[in-house]
């Protein structure tokens, strides 16, 4: 199933939840970027934050920190899927002990990360999500060479929930797709568009076009 999944950042609840409003009657899935400003140079959702109790949303979370074993440990019932920087995890074999028969777990590799660096890994993990934006900020330029890394891991495990994140607009959502990617993230075009609503119904159009 292809899905996009708007990502959100976000420095308070107010934020958060006007984020979650704007969009809660067209998507049913969101990507929380959560940043310490340490393993990126920027800052969200390092708060105690609410999520609505709306049995039709689902959240997931882009750990972006520099330990998250601890941010896993405090905060893992707060969300359905839990994506974690392989070049931050000190121990990744505990923190999939840990969230075994649990929630929905994957590995997230920066730009220049390898797929080599969690091929050991494949059989036990969800999902893997691809930045194909240097990470930490809205907007950022889309680099295409990165998709090679999708085609890679559709190539090694053909099942597998491939997400891409970061560029992802009109113009680029069709490479990714064609790469592999099942899962599609966009923060900036969706967010910083006029009209969010439609930024995402425009995305759907594609995919749907896509499909056929």
């Amino acid at each position: 199933m292809v899905q996009i999944i708007p990502s959100i950042i976000a420095k308070n609840q107010k934020e958060l939840e006007e984020k979650i409003n704007l969009l809660d009657s067209s998507a049913n899935i969101f990507q929380l970027d959560i940043m310490d400003e340490k393993f990126v140079s920027n800052r969200s959702l390092d708060f105690e934050f609410l999520l609505p109790q709306n049995p039709q949303l689902h959240f997931e979370a882009h750990l972006m920190v520099t330990e998250p074993e601890k941010w896993i440990k405090n905060y893992w019932q707060k969300v359905e899927t839990i994506l974690a920087p392989i070049e931050a995890c000190q121990q990744p074999g505990k923190i999939l002990k840990f969230l075994k028969n649990k929630k929905k777990f994957g590995f997230a590799l920066n730009p220049q990360t390898p797929v080599e660096r969690i091929k050991n890994f494949l059989g036990q993990i969800d999902q893997v999500l691809i930045l194909t934006v240097e990470p930490g900020f809205y907007g950022g330029k889309f680099l295409p060479q990165t998709l090679q890394k999708v085609k890679v891991l559709r190539q090694l495990k053909p099942n597998l929930d491939i997400e891409v994140d970061g560029g992802i607009n009109t113009g680029t959502i069709k490479m990714a797709i064609e790469a592999g990617a099942n899962l599609l993230v966009s923060g900036s075009y969706i967010f910083n568009s006029k009209n969010p609503k439609k930024a995402w119904e425009d995305l759907q159009k594609i995919i749907n076009a896509n499909l056929k």
